[in-house]
């Protein structure tokens, strides 16, 4: 009856809830390890020099 509806209703919102908390829990501590490995190896991650737009597109060849 209405009262299941309701009652999975909010089962469902209440785990929805807890795992898009954990996710975005986890997903924050991954980002804060790794900013904070490129923080203290910068010699592994330097800026590349800026290409052309040119630079990064092929050729174009039409087909017939």
């Amino acid at each position: 009856g209405v009262h299941r509806q309701i009652l999975f209703t909010t089962v469902g919102w209440f785990a929805g809830y807890y795992l898009t908390k954990r996710m975005d829990y986890m997903h924050a501590k991954l980002d804060r390890d790794l900013f904070e490995y490129v923080r203290h190896h910068p010699e592994d991650f330097k800026a590349a020099e800026k290409k052309r737009i040119g630079e990064l597109l092929e050729d174009f060849h039409p087909v017939r």
